[in-house]
């Protein structure tokens, strides 16, 4: 069975983070995670579909695997599909979404029944308690009959929830009804998959196991727990620094060269990347962070995951998201609770998006900075090449390329500045 793993969406749900697939987690990116359990399942033949923007990231992290660009003329899941599937020819495949994280249990489930199957095909199928705005499964015992997306609360066919991991039997009968397809909207798949619950028997695979869909910024904190490697003692190369004072206890994994600076503490689960610098007083906790960070003195990281090359000092960031190239100033807290204790919702697309989250700080986009003293309340989100005024007490979002002083919001003139010693000189 051939594995089609599709991850060519924009993640534009996923501002002001850059594509949710090659994001660091635990040092592994969400796509090499998804692959590696690919492999582990059995399938030996991977076909990744990909945008055109991903080309370079995919061929570094993958030399060796098949790498399809879709066309832009062709969007959603029918366009990867219509390049991928020529490459199948009659074989079963998979098709499987990088943005929904599953068990590998339930891959090989699903690939061992899937070559078992002589016609139609299989859907994995969770069930849910309270609501979520995916896609439903109508169902005649294990039998599928239709998708029904976002049907919305209190109007679902069935508990059981749609995840992207399905099986067909016969890649060129996909192939068919997808080119039979003439509406091009971006549920093409879906109307393919509903010609074909007509003809052939498609049923319910039931999951019992952990699901994570990555849709928005806060869904890399989910992962946090899930990532976690299964070791109980630190794991801490030779070239690293370690002062005696230091504390370092549970699951702890530090890149090479990582420096920990006396009364510093680190308490698992917890990655530290290459040299990154822990300084002085610095407590680390439940996080995820990335190469050439420095967690500057007397600064708190509780449950969030940091990407390369992010400065703090004298800083409180918890349960937040920070993109590469992010320097938050002495001072500078992310709160992560409403007063209230009610959980936090986060503006997306101009519509508010609650989060499920009782604890959710900020996520910050790639080159942005922070002044002293400056305050991010819950669920805020700065989009990337943004500065952040002293003082500075941010309750909305800020757009990319912006300069927040005083309440105002202006251009950030200085956007195009990626190297640090250049922006130095002009500020």
């Amino acid at each position: 069975m051939i594995a089609i793993l599709i991850f060519a969406g924009k993640s534009t749900r996923f501002w002001p983070l850059p594509d949710k697939n090659f994001f660091p987690i635990f040092g592994v990116t969400l796509l090499e995670r998804q692959v590696k359990k690919l492999k582990s399942a059995g399938f030996k033949k991977v076909i990744l579909v990909g945008g055109r923007q991903h080309r370079k990231e995919v061929k570094l992290l993958f030399p060796s695997e098949v790498f399809i660009a879709q066309s832009e003329n062709e969007s959603g899941m029918r366009g990867a599909l219509l390049a991928a599937l020529p490459r199948c020819k009659k074989e079963p495949v998979l098709v499987v979404s990088a943005n929904d994280v599953i068990d590998e249990s339930a891959l090989t489930l699903l690939r061992k029944s899937g070559e078992r199957k002589m016609e139609g095909g299989l859907i994995l199928a969770k069930k849910v308690a309270t609501y979520f705005p995916g896609g439903y499964l109508k169902t005649k015992g294990k039998r599928i009959l239709s998708i029904v997306e976002k049907p919305g609360a209190g109007k679902e066919p069935s508990n059981l929830i749609n995840i992207v991991a399905h099986t067909h039997a016969d890649a060129s009968v996909l192939l068919k009804e997808l080119k039979a397809v003439t509406n091009t909207r971006d549920d093409g798949y879906e109307q393919a998959l509903d010609r074909l619950f007509q003809k052939l028997p498609f049923e319910t695979v039931p999951f019992t196991g952990h699901w994570q869909p990555v849709k928005y910024p806060w869904h890399l904190l989910d992962l946090l727990e899930t990532m976690v490697p299964p070791i109980k003692k630190p794991l801490i190369p030779k070239s690293c620094r370690i002062h005696r004072t230091a504390v370092i206890e549970g699951p702890v994994i530090l890149g090479e060269n990582v420096k920990v600076m006396a009364h510093a503490t680190i308490v698992g689960p917890c990655f530290v990347g290459r040299d990154t610098l822990i300084a002085n007083n610095a407590l680390v906790r439940g996080s995820s962070i990335g190469e050439r960070c420095v967690i500057g003195y007397n600064t708190e990281i509780a449950r969030s995951v940091l990407a390369d090359d992010v400065w703090t000092h004298s800083s409180y960031v918890g349960d937040s998201v920070l993109a590469s190239n992010v320097s938050l100033a002495a001072g500078t807290v992310t709160g992560n609770l409403r007063l209230d204790e009610e959980p936090i919702s986060s503006t997306v697309k101009g519509e508010k998006v609650p989060t499920y989250r009782q604890k959710f700080g900020s996520v910050i986009g790639q080159y942005c900075r922070t002044g002293i003293h400056a305050c991010l309340l819950p669920g805020v989100k700065i989009g990337s090449h943004s500065f952040i005024s002293s003082g500075e007490i941010v309750s909305n979002d800020v757009p990319d390329a912006s300069f927040l002083k005083g309440g105002v919001l202006r251009e950030n003139r200085m956007v195009q500045e990626k190297n640090r010693s250049v922006l130095r000189k002009k500020l």
